[in-house]
C-alpha cells in the first residue's frame, strides 16, 4: 500500500522536535495529521497542493505548506503536489489558464511574445494579468475540487482491495 511507502520518507517527531529551523513554528508544525496518512489528510492535501499550484508565484511551496497547516491536512503530500506546475509543464498550464481567463471574461486573447525580462513583465503582463489571474484561480479551484474527488475515489478502492486481501488470507 503506498501508505507504508510514503510513510518511510517521513521525519519522526522527535526529528521535527530538534530542527533548529523549525522551531518557529512550534507545536503548530507536530500537528498529528500534517505527517500521517488517513483519508482526510490525504485528500485535504490534494485540495491545498492543486490549488496552491495555479498560484503563478515562486514560492507556491511555502504557501502549500502554510495552507496545509492552517486547514491540518498532510504536509508532504501537499508541498508535492504543487510540482504539477514544473518547469516544463508550467508554460502549457499558465497559457491553458490564461486562456480559459479569456475565454470566461469574453475578451479576444492577445497576441503575445513570451520573454522572461523586466520589460516583458512591465508592458505585457499588465495587458494580460486579469484573464491570466482569472483562468489560474478557476483553474485552480476545478485542478483542487478534482484532485479531492479522485483522491477519495483512490483511498476508497485501496481500502477495499485491503478488505478483500484480508478476507482472502482468513479464509
Amino acid at each position: 500500500m503506498p501508505k507504508q511507502l510514503i510513510k518511510r520518507f517521513l521525519p519522526s517527531d522527535d526529528t521535527l522536535r530538534k530542527h533548529k529551523s523549525l522551531g518557529i513554528f512550534g507545536k503548530l508544525l507536530l500537528a498529528p495529521n500534517l505527517w500521517h496518512l488517513n483519508k482526510r489528510s490525504f485528500s485535504g492535501a490534494f485540495i491545498v497542493g492543486l490549488f496552491c499550484a495555479f498560484i503563478p508565484v515562486p514560492f507556491q511551496m511555502l504557501i502549500a505548506a502554510a495552507g496545509a497547516m492552517t486547514f491540518r491536512v498532510n504536509l508532504p503530500v501537499s508541498v508535492a503536489l504543487v510540482w504539477v506546475t514544473n518547469p516544463i509543464t508550467i508554460p502549457a498550464i499558465f497559457y491553458f489558464s490564461y486562456l480559459v481567463g479569456v475565454w470566461i471574461l469574453g475578451t479576444p486573447p492577445s497576441n503575445i511574445e513570451f520573454n522572461l525580462d523586466y520589460e516583458w513583465l512591465k508592458t505585457e503582463l499588465g495587458v494580460i494579468w486579469e484573464p491570466f489571474l482569472l483562468g489560474c484561480f478557476i483553474c485552480g479551484i476545478s485542478a483542487a475540487a478534482l484532485g479531492y474527488i479522485l483522491a477519495r475515489i483512490f483511498w476508497r478502492y485501496l481500502v477495499i482491495k485491503s478488505w478483500k486481501k484480508r478476507n482472502q488470507t482468513r479464509m
